[in-house]
């Protein structure tokens, strides 16, 4: 008898929830094709439950996904099932669940096992990327970088290009050649410049997002090391495979090389990170890794759109030169087809987009549940003056981060400083806080730190420029409790908020709304057992958004969603507006230099268009105004419909023109005597 939980799932999920259990070494690794809408992630929660239910240690699976929600909604999901089959048992087995997250965060709890086995101090910090470009920016400067008398790259292009070579696993000069061509007269220096970033990481303890993973890659290729972490899990399952970098695919083949215990859910046809280092090699080759291959099961019923939606969509996934072969379907019948709209120019786009948003909210559409997506930020700019001429309330996702904001930032340096005081980075910025301490003077202190065997007796040596002197006494005592540990964690950071504090009032003019900010930071940090936990969890996973006075309060909760087509993956809307599905615009014509790059912007236009649940337009200006020239110029170039809908695929959509043009008068049927303007014009000239 099929249980309960097996049942309300069909043929091709079940198939792969029950693949392999109770005869791990023999079933092959999994590959499940999950396409658009088919619910993999409830899909992957039930393989999970059902490995659970079936006898499987939950202490010895690792469950890698890609963002800290994603882990735990996965294990909310697989606490709901296993409860319906061991009851109260259930929700001990599931917190026994522990080896769930991303694959930075898995990589930091493991290393900060192994630390003393592969030559790490167990008290190493982790830059965040900004942190990791100032440490670039320092060495860039000692190696006399910032003074060459051509452009020498700036620290966030040199930091692209370090991260790009670790995570795709490429030689220098390959990366410097497809991806940062202008930098490629620098080959020699960048390698210089890389290598002494390493060491100055190394000398300082820190390791930064790149090296969550390398040192894990690193270390699995270490005999007894690698062994011991292979044999702690029998089972590793990977969400959004098809997201992953050639770095991440050799941890995981590492950690299973033959195969057996290893599930992964992806989609190729939703392989759109390449500018994160991702590649679609990973999910399209992932089958030949091993020997038997591994088995492929295809999840092609769609539980979001209409048919119509799906049609159209397979028929763009149709053409790509490379993909596993699927065809979605679903049981929503519908005889709207998506929409072709051709429109004069992006202000008349938003007018369409405006009428028919307002047109599906008297409908009974909710703002909320209609989304306009674009392909760069930058896109929406005519839009968004149009709803807020039509008082249409809107978000846009993007905004300063959290961890972006610089009274954050004091903080965490402190106490970062203050849990590895050899962290270069973290002591330059804490030590210029103190009035009277400018760079000269922070990096003598540095220096001094780094050279003596007793980092705390180097800091009481320490004579501070005069101005710097009535601060210094209370500075030095609080790092000496922090080095301690005197005031216990979580109180920690009230200590160094209120030793901060007035550095905030004499730095910042709007240091009320900015103690907001430290106020959330502390509530935040009560969360965590230790201060080590804190700072590596929120570098991790950092939160969104600071805080700001409130604005004009919103009377109508309702809202339009505005977003890129990168935000909006995962997500779904009853009316989805795609705008400027024009080449040049998708494709981007930054994207189109070689075919790799045409194929993914190929699959973000499938991405785009399968977020619709009921109704997709796409908007097709005719007519786009040049940079360069006044407001009111007329200068402007003529568009054409993206290359990814051809002829041979328009039949899934329906056509039309917006406004709709206006019946020419056929006149009163008065008759009149011809005039020969042409024979005047003859005239004129003899």
């Amino acid at each position: 008898m099929t249980a309960a939980y097996l049942a309300k799932l069909n043929t091709e999920q079940r198939r792969a929830v029950e693949h392999g259990c109770g005869a791990l070494d023999e079933a092959p690794p999994l590959l499940i094709i999950a396409g658009a809408g088919s619910g993999k992630t409830n899909t992957l929660a039930n393989r999970v439950a059902h490995l659970i239910v079936s006898g499987a240690d939950p202490r010895r699976m690792m469950l890698l996904t890609f963002s800290r929600r994603a882990s735990a909604e996965m294990q909310r999901r697989v606490e709901r099932i296993t409860a319906q089959v061991l009851g109260a048992k259930a929700s001990p087995m599931v917190h026994a669940l522990s080896w769930s997250g991303t694959f930075h965060a898995i990589g930091a709890r493991l290393l900060r096992e192994y630390a003393l086995d592969i030559g790490l101090g167990n008290t190493f910090t982790i830059h965040d990327r900004e942190d990791s470009a100032d440490l670039m920016n320092l060495v860039r400067h000692d190696l006399g970088f910032s003074k060459t008398d051509k452009r020498f790259p700036m620290k966030g292009t040199c930091l692209s290009i370090y991260s790009r070579v670790v995570n795709a696993e490429a030689p220098l000069g390959e990366v410097l050649g497809s991806y940062f061509p202008w930098c490629a007269e620098w080959e020699v220096e960048l390698r210089k410049l890389f290598g002494a970033y390493v060491e100055a990481k190394q000398k300082q303890n820190v390791l930064d997002y790149d090296d969550l993973l390398l040192y894990w890659a690193q270390m699995m290729v270490e005999g007894a090391v690698a062994q011991d972490v292979a044999d702690r899990f029998d089972h590793v399952l990977v969400d959004e495979y098809q997201d992953t970098n050639r770095l991440q695919a050799s941890i995981l083949l590492a950690l299973k090389p033959n195969g057996r215990g290893l599930t992964v859910v992806g989609d190729d046809a939703q392989s759109i990170y390449s500018f994160r280092a991702a590649t679609i090699r990973n999910i399209l080759n992932f089958p030949d890794h091993f020997s038997p291959k591994a088995q492929i099961i295809t999840l092609e019923r769609n539980y979001r759109s209409t048919q119509p939606i799906l049609a159209a969509a397979n028929a763009v996934i149709d053409l790509a030169s490379e993909r596993f072969t699927k065809n979605l379907w679903s049981d929503r019948a519908s005889a709207e087809r998506p929409h072709l709209v051709n429109v004069a120019d992006d202000v008349a786009q938003a007018g369409y987009v405006v009428e028919k948003v307002l047109e599906n909210r008297e409908a009974g559409i909710m703002l909320k549940s209609q989304a306009v997506l674009f392909r760069a930020s930058h896109h929406s700019a005519s839009l968004e003056v149009e709803l807020t001429r039509q008082n249409i309330p809107f978000v846009k996702f993007g905004g300063l981060k959290f961890l972006e904001a610089a009274h954050i930032k004091d903080v965490l340096a402190v106490l970062r400083w203050a849990q590895n005081i050899r962290d270069r980075v973290a002591g330059f910025r804490v030590a210029q806080l103190l009035p009277g301490i400018g760079p000269s003077s922070a990096a003598r202190l540095l220096n001094r730190i780094a050279e003596s065997p007793n980092a705390m007796d180097a800091l009481s040596g320490f004579r501070p420029p005069a101005a710097a002197a009535e601060h210094w006494q209370q500075f030095e005592a609080t790092i000496g409790m922090l080095r301690r540990n005197a005031a216990g964690w979580p109180s920690e950071l009230d200590l160094v908020c209120r030793w901060y504090g007035p550095h905030l009032e004499r730095i910042h003019e709007d240091a009320a709304l900015r103690e907001a900010d430290l106020l959330q930071l502390a509530q935040i940090a009560s969360t965590y057992p230790s201060r080590e936990r804190f700072l590596t969890e929120l570098t991790l996973d950092p939160p969104d958004a600071t805080s700001d006075e409130a604005g004009v309060p919103l009377l109508d909760e309702d809202y339009l969603i505005l977003s890129t087509i990168h935000s909006a993956k995962g997500q779904e809307w009853a009316a989805v507006f795609l705008l400027n599905t024009v080449d040049g615009c998708l494709p981007s014509d930054l994207a189109t230099g070689s075919t790799p790059e045409i194929e993914e912007e190929r699959r973000l236009l499938y991405v785009a268009m399968t977020r619709a649940k009921d109704q997709l337009h796409l908007m097709v200006p005719q007519r786009f105004f040049t940079h360069g020239q006044r407001s009111t110029g007329d200068r402007h170039v003529y568009a054409q419909r993206t290359r990814f809908i051809p002829n041979s695929v328009s039949d899934h959509f329906e056509s039309r023109s917006w406004p709709t043009p206006k019946s020419v008068s056929k006149g009163n049927g008065r008759t009149r005597e011809p005039v020969d303007v042409r024979a005047k014009m003859r005239r004129m000239w003899g």
